[in-house]
């Protein structure tokens, strides 16, 4: 499968890029970034080709995996599809509703495959954990927290970009902690309560179809002694937490790379596809309007 690469920044540095050209099911056909002197250096480093025009570069490969702010991404997957390609998505799809519906729109409508990539979901560990717990009934309560550091102090992280700083935790970490308790605690009925903590931390209460409540804590703020990510479920069964996993993005993204090479083959919607990610977009609107309401 001919694959190209939209975005430049570090997601695409550290990990995209270097995934795609080591695949061997994939060629790493091409690079298009908003800045052409990006494209054609991360380009040159991988042995692929830089695009200055996207839409040339959707014409002359199968697929594309998007490391863009999720806006952004929304706006070129729709064209993405539009021109035949499968999608590898990041998290989130987008920050509105509107936008991740118009990508869901596009792929049903060309038909093509759509893989997102919750990166826990693609790791071994986590993800036998999941199917096991969603195997499992009488689940009473969860708790997810995600904590990063991505903006204490000077930290110079360097995911510490625009759009996190603009749209914080809720958006960069909410879809961790929602893709992983989703699966396990069934659909969101109700987002019952949203309020701000330290910083940019996020508290959210859902109220699960199947009964089952759940809270989440989310920060890009936490001092740095303080992260971690962890899942907590309790119910019939006793109490059960998400596993340590030693997989890192890069394998856990050729996973998702194969799940996409596998959903475009046999033609059967993968469980993180672009239709999950919009429940997640969903859910995380419910959340932040209950923020602003809040705020007035």
């Amino acid at each position: 499968m001919r694959i190209g690469l939209l975005g430049t920044g570090p997601w695409a540095r550290m990990v995209h890029a270097p995934v795609l050209q080591a695949h061997d099911a994939l060629d790493f056909a091409g690079v298009w970034g908003r800045r052409p002197e990006a494209a054609k250096e991360l380009a040159d480093r991988h042995g692929s080709r830089p695009y200055d025009d996207v839409d040339a570069l959707l014409a002359d490969v199968d697929a594309v995996a998007v490391a863009l702010p999720p806006d952004v991404q929304a706006q070129l997957a729709v064209r993405a599809a539009g021109a035949g390609c499968h999608l590898l998505l990041d998290k989130p799809v987008a920050t509105t509703t509107a936008g991740a519906r118009a990508v869901v729109r596009a792929v049903r409508e060309a038909r093509v495959a759509s893989v997102v990539f919750f990166t826990t979901r693609f790791m071994p560990e986590a993800g036998g954990w999941i199917a096991e717990q969603a195997d499992t009934a009488g689940w009473f309560t969860g708790h997810a927290q995600w904590l990063g550091d991505v903006f204490h102090g000077e930290s110079g992280h360097p995911f510490a970009t625009p759009w996190r700083g603009e749209k914080g935790a809720l958006w960069d970490v909410g879809p961790h902690a929602l893709s992983v308790l989703l699966p396990v605690l069934g659909e969101v009925r109700r987002v019952t309560a949203a309020a701000h903590g330290p910083g940019d931390t996020v508290h959210m209460v859902l109220d699960h179809v199947t009964g089952a409540s759940s809270t989440l804590t989310l920060s890009l703020t936490a001092p740095p002694a303080a992260t971690d990510a962890s899942v907590e479920l309790r119910g019939a069964s006793g109490v059960t937490r998400l596993p340590r996993s030693d997989t890192d993005a890069a394998a856990a993204l050729t996973r998702a790379a194969d799940a996409l090479l596998a959903a475009a083959r046999d033609g059967r919607p993968h469980p993180c596809d672009a239709a999950f990610g919009l429940r997640v977009t969903e859910i995380l609107a419910d959340a932040q309007a209950l923020l602003t309401a809040a705020a007035r």
